[in-house]
């Protein structure tokens, strides 16, 4: 049972009440290693133990709390609760960390062998590798190296996002970088509830739901086969990889381009798969990811990938062309960091074990080598004249409004080539003129003068059978 679906059984302010008395037994217990280190460091020929000081950590509580049931989840032994408390501590008790401000009375300044670096806003003392260590194994240089695995990036505190080692400066040691509690597990930890990240350069999605049902996203036959083998992937993969054994033949995960018109569908049916599978679906906005720095779209692209790797979400890059366009010969430095840009988009696609869908108006401007990576590459057509009377009637038919008696769908159909889009935007229309004249009637002239609008937009003429 997971923690959400206790804390919804539960008051949930018992849940945190007992989830501050687990993280004071962590902090209390960090004090007495910090003070005990403290006073063996006074008397450096001390034999006690150096690992932790001897002392151990406190027992979790019995009862499921966020920050024990991480700590239980990853069975994190001493040291690695240390380093996980020791990151935590910032952001709500800094001053247990007043202690590294101790001067060193012949240098007149701290002691290195603490560590911890001064924040630009932060007051307080930010821990670092070196900082942990210092808690860990005082001075025991036998004992420092047993634990530098705690630092290394394929270990669960990192590999899981839990923690971020910020070495910023590689020409300094790395252990001088700051041990910076992630995001998301600062809330797992403190509340838990999943982090939803803020719009930013450095992860530029957005979720995208829907409110509409398959029955009302009307495709075209063969497009909506392949949308369904999408789907059938997505409900199957674990039988298909591992029950089937493919996964000796198979990637995992699943890629695929929609192209076509604007308003054709595109969006709507990523949405509905999400909706369907009940996985999360984001949109990749592209502009925000791309930057002007060499390495920053790199980064960017890797802090997004990671993320939604870790989540199982649902990619979908759309208007994927800004980006993903036909690379160009290298005939300067911007187009050799276009084209760097590009390759390593596409191979984070192709290594990302979720689902990737992108969209496009114009496929012709993709590069070959990234549609080569793909298992499905839908068309999203302008829809056809019954399509679209389809899609006039599903619109406008059993709504509150009423319709006019002249008011002929097959007509408008027949006469105006309007994506589905086009044809929701003409309802908005209508609809606010009805409501202007103070009436719940749409009119054949409002529905014309809708399509009319909807046809310059697209730089279309518009031509009228009477």
């Amino acid at each position: 049972m997971s923690l959400g679906d206790i804390m919804d059984r539960q008051n949930p302010n018992t849940i945190l009440k007992q989830n501050a008395i687990c993280i004071n037994c962590e902090m209390d217990w960090f004090v007495k290693v910090m003070e005990k280190r403290l006073k063996l460091h006074a008397d450096p020929n001390s034999k006690a133990n150096q690992l932790l000081c001897g002392i151990d950590p406190p027992e979790l509580p019995q009862m499921s709390t966020p920050y024990g049931d991480i700590i239980r989840k990853f069975s994190f032994d001493a040291g690695e609760r240390l380093v996980l408390i020791l990151s935590y501590i910032p952001h709500l008790k800094p001053q247990l960390l007043d202690y590294f401000f101790i001067q060193n009375s012949s240098t007149n300044r701290r002691f290195t062998e603490f560590g911890g670096k001064i924040g630009q806003s932060h007051g307080g003392v930010l821990p670092t590798g070196q900082s942990a260590l210092f808690l860990i194994a005082g001075n025991d240089l036998g004992l420092r190296l047993q634990f530098l695995n705690l630092f290394e990036p394929s270990h669960p505190l990192y590999s899981n996002n839990i923690l971020r080692y910020n070495h910023r400066h590689p020409e300094e040691p790395p252990l001088s970088a700051i041990l910076q509690l992630s995001s998301e597990y600062l809330e797992l930890l403190t509340s838990g509830k999943s982090y939803q990240p803020p719009f930013s350069s450095e992860f530029p999605a957005l979720p995208i739901t829907t409110n509409y049902s398959w029955n009302e996203l009307i495709l075209e036959k063969t497009t909506r086969d392949e949308v369904e083998d999408i789907l059938a992937w997505i409900q199957h993969e674990k039988l298909l990889m591992d029950g089937w054994k493919l996964k000796k033949r198979l990637k995992p995960g699943y890629r695929s381009l929609f192209y076509g018109p604007p308003g054709t569908g595109k969006t709507m049916t990523a949405s509905l798969l999400g909706k369907t599978t009940g996985l999360c679906v984001y949109r990749i906005d592209l502009a925000k990811i791309v930057s002007k720095y060499i390495g920053e779209t790199e980064k960017n692209l890797a802090s997004l990938f990671d993320h939604a790797q870790r989540k199982d979400w649902i990619l979908f890059f759309d208007e994927a062309e800004s980006l993903f366009s036909s690379r160009t010969e290298s005939r300067s430095s911007n187009d050799r960091f276009a084209n760097q840009q590009t390759s390593y988009l596409l191979q984070r696609i192709e290594d990302f074990p979720g689902v990737v869908l992108l969209a496009t108006n114009m496929r012709a401007q993709l590069d070959d080598a990234m549609t080569r990576r793909f298992q499905s590459i839908i068309h999203f057509p302008m829809p056809n004249e019954e399509t679209r009377l389809k899609l006039w009637q599903d619109n406008f038919v059993d709504k509150p409004y009423t319709l006019a008696s002249d008011v002929d769908f097959r007509q408008l159909a027949k006469d105006h080539t309007l994506s589905g889009g086009s044809i929701i935007n003409v309802l908005r229309y209508a609809c606010i003129k009805a409501v202007k004249r103070g009436e719940n009637e749409l009119t054949t002239r409002d529905l014309l003068h809708g399509v009319q609008k909807e046809m310059q937009k697209e730089g279309k003429s518009f031509k009228h059978n009477t």
